[in-house]
């Protein structure tokens, strides 16, 4: 039976970037950031400890969802701070072997797929895959994922819900001097540039499970740029 882990507390930036620095994956295709970020080392610095804190926060809550919104509220990327899921067509996935595995279901139980993007306003700062077990939702928690834009981590509160991450991923390494050297530039020659930041920052992998301990979802969540959209803080 699985045992819900601890809940972890966000850290301060300087943890943040100790604990992103122990790995870093290659990079995305990038864009440029909003003007608010130029091309600078304390930009740079301060680009890493934010994406490492929400990532951080995100590991160590109950709900992306919550943590999402809470990080929306904080940077007054819309008002109201309000997470909405909206749905992508998309080509049905059907669930793996493996991943019914995972939900531990048999071979002929429904396991029903949901593409989102997660928005804050017309930020759009997560897309997700999603697979769940409608057998072990209320008939209510299957209405609205069907009919509204209520995202999942939302509509399943009552079943007090709680994650394990399977996998972590990281795509950008914003200091230069995470890069090799005959890639990195100076910053007299960086003067005048945009922070150049990946569409998708990293990745998320996880099981949500229901309070009698059975998994009801299996998530791959992109975490993206747009987590970014405000000027740098003082």
């Amino acid at each position: 039976m699985p045992i819900e882990p601890p809940m972890l507390a966000v850290k301060p930036f300087y943890l943040a970037f100790l604990l992103f620095c122990a790995g870093i994956a290659p990079t995305c295709m990038a864009h440029d950031s909003p003007p608010g970020w130029p091309d600078t080392d304390k930009n740079r610095l301060l680009a890493l400890a934010l994406t490492q804190e929400i990532n951080i926060d995100v590991l160590g809550s109950r709900s992306a969802t919550r943590s999402l919104e809470q990080w929306c509220a904080r940077f007054q990327l819309a008002d109201p701070a309000r997470i909405i899921a909206r749905r992508i067509a998309a080509d049905e996935k059907p669930a793996t072997v493996e991943q019914r595995r995972q939900l531990q279901v048999q071979d002929n139980e429904p396991v029903r797929y949901r593409h989102v993007q997660l928005l804050c306003g017309d930020h759009v700062l997560s897309k997700a895959d999603n697979w769940y077990v409608p057998s072990r939702l209320t008939p209510e928690m299957n209405f609205l994922l069907d009919t509204t834009d209520s995202p999942f981590g939302k509509v399943v509160q009552p079943l007090q819900p709680y994650r394990i991450t399977l996998s972590v991923q990281r795509f950008w390494p914003p200091l230069s001097e995470s890069l090799p050297r005959h890639k990195r530039q100076s910053g007299d020659r960086r003067q005048g540039k945009r922070l150049s930041i990946p569409l998708v920052l990293f990745e998320h992998q996880a099981l949500l499970y229901d309070n009698q301990h059975r998994p009801i979802s299996l998530v791959d969540e992109f975490y993206q740029s747009a987590l970014l959209d405000f000027a740098p803080p003082e």
